[in-house]
């Protein structure tokens, strides 16, 4: 049995890797030359985590991952403590620690684990086509390639999501515009073992610790679609965003290198519940594309490869298999979806008087609401 996978990213390799374990072949297809992530670094909640350790990738978690110890939420403008406590009770209820990462490293790595010589590169999908055998995959140089059925892990931006629904979707702007890079350790910014959030106005500044002493950090800001900013304003444009705010973060924004530091505007798709045609199945951002606001979108992603093995480890009747993947996760992403929308809306002012009485709430908080709010989140996955 063979399967084609569409896309070198986090899911891709991933269900390639759940696959393999299963005994079935696997052809990787991605369509750029040279990898380059979309953003600076990524969170590895614990489900994740547990997910490349089943894959057979821990030792990459192990390598990369940041010393999050703890976790804060700062008065962006005061810089007064609203709230600061330990991760390890998390850690102990679910077993296992995240990991904030580097995107590049942890990609790279992932591909050289697999192979990158058992990588086809510069194969952007054009089109499938399913046939009493399999599925063919048409490629934009001219090539096809064929396979008993396809993974299509192609990202946001799909070109094989229109053979599963029968149409093409649109993403959600989701109001706020987020600048993301990464920095050495400066604990006048943050402490190197915790993740700090200096929140106010609706906006959000988030540091976290990665590997080799460095920190990834990100603004969130609540702005229109497609203002005329780039890489060569990025540090008067923030120094305009947070005038005002406390030191560490004017001291953050002083650091950054304007061009390692990513300039997005978020965006989500509406949920949907087919996530699988015949021989045709959507994996990560093609099947759920979410807002970053809970560190999902990783992590559900290789929550979908290792559903795909588990399926494929009952049953060699592949639509059999994708059907049952179908079913076991589409409640799951729609639900991670929905909660990042709810908790950005929150987050980034969509209603004021709700965002103040969230940061309010932040001011009492232990920790143990926070918590248990990621420990059932987490506990959510298919490695419980």
């Amino acid at each position: 049995m063979k399967a084609l996978i569409i896309g070198a990213g986090i899911g891709g390799v991933a269900a390639a890797a759940a696959l393999k374990q299963q005994g079935i072949e696997c052809e990787i297809f991605e369509a750029v030359k040279e990898v380059r992530p979309a953003g600076a670094a990524i969170s590895i909640w614990s489900n994740g985590v547990k997910c490349m350790n089943h894959l057979g990738m821990g030792d990459i978690m192990d390598r990369l991952g940041g010393p999050m110890h703890y976790m804060a939420y700062k008065d962006g403008l005061s810089n007064s403590l609203m709230t600061q406590f330990s991760l390890s009770p998390l850690v102990e209820a679910v077993g296992e620690r995240p990991c904030p990462v580097s995107r590049t490293d942890l990609q790279s790595q992932m591909i050289d684990w697999w192979g990158r010589q058992n990588i086809h590169f510069g194969k952007r999908l054009d089109s499938l086509e399913q046939t009493e055998s399999g599925v063919i995959a048409y490629f934009t140089d001219g090539s096809c390639a064929e396979g008993d059925f396809v993974v299509a892990a192609d990202g946001t931006h799909s070109k094989a999501r229109k053979h599963v629904l029968g149409y093409e979707v649109e993403r959600r702007y989701a109001d706020y515009v987020n600048w993301n890079g990464l920095v050495d350790v400066d604990e006048e910014i943050a402490p190197h073992n915790q993740w700090t959030m200096f929140v106010g106005e609706g906006k959000r500044v988030s540091i976290m610790p990665i590997a080799n002493k460095r920190f990834y950090f990100f603004f969130d800001v609540p702005l229109p679609l497609g203002l005329a900013e780039d890489r060569t304003t990025v540090k008067q444009d923030l120094k305009r965003y947070f005038n005002g705010w406390t030191a560490p973060v004017q001291k953050l924004i002083d650091a950054i290198d304007p061009q390692t530091t990513n300039r997005i505007e978020i965006h989500d798709i509406e949920p949907f519940d087919q996530l699988v045609n015949g021989k045709i199945a959507l994996l990560g951002d093609s099947a759920h594309s979410t807002t970053p606001d809970i560190g999902q979108g990783g992590c559900s992603a290789l929550e979908d490869a290792v559903v795909l093995g588990q399926c494929f480890a009952k049953t060699t009747d592949i639509e059999t298999a994708l059907k049952e993947y179908e079913a076991l996760r589409r409640f799951r992403v729609k639900d991670l979806v929905l909660k990042a929308r709810k908790r950005c809306d929150v987050t980034h002012g969509k209603n004021m008087t709700e965002t103040q009485a969230w940061y309010d709430e932040l001011k009492e908080e232990s920790g143990e609401g926070i918590i248990n709010g990621l420990k059932n989140t987490i506990l959510g996955g298919p490695l419980a």
